[in-house]
């Protein structure tokens, strides 16, 4: 009982005060309208450490109070929010609003062959020799493409695209158990049904059984 007094008493003195649990929503204006802004990314300043909100917007993450915090999303503004040193709580929320950002790309300006005619001739003029003809079809072979495909890596869109899914999959029996086709009653009368047409007799002990009263109907037939 005393060293379970002690411990608890050292753990209060060991406890940060700093640490709070930060979180939030992240929206922007769209035609007047606040609309949440989908897995944009929060971090926290020089600590190389930070999170990103799901689909609504929601973000919460474990900060300290003082913390430099810094909201981006790709078309939007970057904003940065520091955490009051002066709260008392151990928890703080907050709505953080992000605004558009328009970039402005430099003029680029396309121009196509004068006509049909041209673009005919330039195309018909070109130099393919044998050795590029060989050398595209190499590149192009099933054999190359194979190997590129399997000493490629997933960019990081794929990647993020494969985590987003999984994370989902996992999000969608949240709070549940994932449901088994051992309670699915549909399930249970597919299996009935096979089992009363046969489907899973053994095809080769029926043959088996079959084959001797051939046998003996032969011999019927011979007498």
């Amino acid at each position: 009982m005393i060293s379970a007094t002690i411990f608890a008493q050292a753990s209060k003195d060991y406890y940060d005060t700093t640490i709070v649990q930060f979180s939030g929503i992240i929206l922007t204006d769209m035609g007047g309208e606040l609309m949440p802004v989908p897995f944009a990314t929060v971090s926290i300043a020089n600590e190389g450490r930070g999170t990103y909100a799901n689909y609504k917007g929601f973000f919460s993450l474990v900060a300290r109070k003082g913390d430099k915090v810094t909201f981006s999303a790709i078309g939007f503004r970057q904003k940065t929010f520091v955490i009051p040193d002066t709260i008392n709580s151990s928890r703080f929320s907050m709505v953080q609003l992000l605004s558009g950002d328009t970039i402005n790309l430099p003029e680029t300006v396309i121009f196509p062959w004068p006509n049909r005619d041209n673009f005919k001739q330039e195309f018909l003029a070109m130099d393919v020799t044998t050795d590029l003809a060989e050398k595209a079809k190499e590149n192009i072979a099933e054999e190359r493409l194979a190997a590129v495909r399997d000493n490629t890596g997933m960019d990081g869109r794929e990647n993020a695209d494969y985590y987003l899914r999984q994370q989902s999959k996992a999000f969608y029996h949240i709070g549940q158990t994932p449901p088994m086709n051992i309670f699915n009653p549909m399930a249970w009368n597919e299996f009935f049904n096979a089992w009363k047409s046969g489907q899973f007799k053994n095809k080769n002990a029926i043959k088996k059984k079959e084959k001797p009263k051939t046998e003996e109907t032969e011999g019927n037939d011979g007498q």
